[in-house]
């Protein structure tokens, strides 16, 4: 499984840690949860705009239960974010996600996620 590369921030090395670590070991989120802020504002096509870490915590299980391997294609840091590019390996398929991200006193305060919610489904997503 390819991880972010070493240019990445700390914090988000250790998300797509938690991302790739299986279900086996995410623990409810145990993890996953001090990376984010409490009021954590995230943007998907199935979800659409939710608002706090818990609520998150809950729809990226599905995630991680069913994603096999993650391949990272292209990744772009700045100071306050970042924007990464990869390809899920899902039980029936592959899916390309964008995700973006917004950091603020040291945690991932916004995630807005891109992918079409139609291949993923059929690829096996949770």
């Amino acid at each position: 499984m390819t991880v972010i590369t070493g240019t990445a921030p700390p914090l988000l090395k250790a998300y797509y840690q938690v991302l790739k670590g299986g279900i086996e070991n995410y623990d409810e989120g145990r993890e996953l949860a001090p990376l984010l802020a409490d009021d954590l504002e995230f943007e998907g096509p199935l979800a659409g705009h939710v608002t706090g870490a818990a609520r998150f915590l809950q729809g990226v299980k599905g995630f991680i239960a069913n994603v096999g391997k993650i391949e990272m294609i292209q990744e772009v840091h700045g100071p306050g974010g970042s924007a990464v590019l990869y390809d899920a390996h899902l039980p029936k398929g592959i899916v390309r996600f964008a995700e973006f991200f917004t950091f603020a006193d040291g945690k991932i305060q916004r995630l807005r996620l891109q992918y079409d919610p139609a291949a993923y489904i059929a690829g096996g997503g949770g």
